[in-house]
C-alpha cells in the first residue's frame, strides 16, 4: 500500500486534537487582565501540549519520508500512537483546570509515557517492514533521545505525587530536547 493515506489521515487527526484543545480554552467573562488570571494554568498545559503535539506531528513527518510503502500492521501501530495523542486534549484540560495537581499531572504524564511508547512501536514496526539495511533502520538506529524521555516520563510520573511541578519541569524537560527536529532521516536520506 501507497503511504500518502496514512499521512493524510494523521494530519487530520492531529489537526482536530490541536483544534479541540485550542477549544477547550474557555473566554472570560471580565473585561480586564485581572479576568485572565484563572486562565493561566489552562493556557500553559495548551502550550506545552500544543509544543508536544507539534514535535510528534514534525517527527511523525520526518519519519514517513524514509518509508515507501506500508502494511496493515503499520497502519495499526499507527492508529496505537494516534489513539494516545488524541487523548491529549483531555488530559491538557483536567491538568490545567485543576492547576496542575497532583493526580491530572500523574495522567498527563502516562499518557505522553504511552504515546511515546506508541511512537517507538511506529518506527519498529516500519523498520520491521522496511528492513535493517534500508535507510530508515540506519536512520533511526541511535536512539537516545527516545530512550531518555521514557525514563524521564517514568521518574516524572510517580514524582507528581510528591511534586507535581518538578513532574511537570522534566515534561517540559523532555520538550526542549525534541524542540530541535530529529535531523537523523534528512541526513541518511541525503546522503
Amino acid at each position: 500500500m501507497v503511504k500518502g493515506r496514512l499521512e493524510a489521515f494523521s494530519d487530520g487527526v492531529i489537526a482536530i486534537i490541536i483544534t479541540i484543545m485550542v477549544l477547550e480554552i474557555k473566554v472570560p467573562h471580565g473585561f480586564n487582565l485581572a479576568a485572565l488570571r484563572p486562565l493561566i494554568p489552562v493556557f500553559l498545559s495548551y502550550v506545552l501540549s500544543f509544543i508536544y503535539i507539534g514535535i510528534y506531528w514534525n517527527n511523525h513527518h520526518h519519519l514517513l519520508q524514509a518509508v515507501r510503502h506500508v502494511n496493515g500492521r503499520i497502519l495499526w501501530a499507527n492508529l496505537h500512537l494516534l489513539f494516545w495523542l488524541s487523548l491529549i486534549p483531555f488530559v491538557t484540560g483536567w491538568m490545567g483546570e485543576n492547576h496542575f495537581a497532583p493526580i491530572p499531572v500523574v495522567f498527563y504524564g502516562t499518557v505522553l509515557l504511552l504515546a511515546a511508547i506508541a511512537y517507538f512501536i511506529l518506527t519498529r514496526t516500519l523498520v520491521s517492514h522496511h528492513g535493517k539495511d534500508s535507510p530508515l533502520a540506519i536512520a533511526v538506529s541511535g536512539n537516545f533521545k527516545e530512550k531518555i524521555s521514557l525514563v524521564f516520563y517514568a521518574v516524572a510520573i510517580p514524582l507528581a505525587f510528591v511534586n507535581s511541578w518538578f513532574a511537570c519541569a522534566l515534561y517540559v524537560l523532555v520538550a526542549v530536547m525534541w524542540l530541535i527536529p530529529d535531523r537523523r532521516i534528512e541526513k541518511t536520506l541525503t546522503s
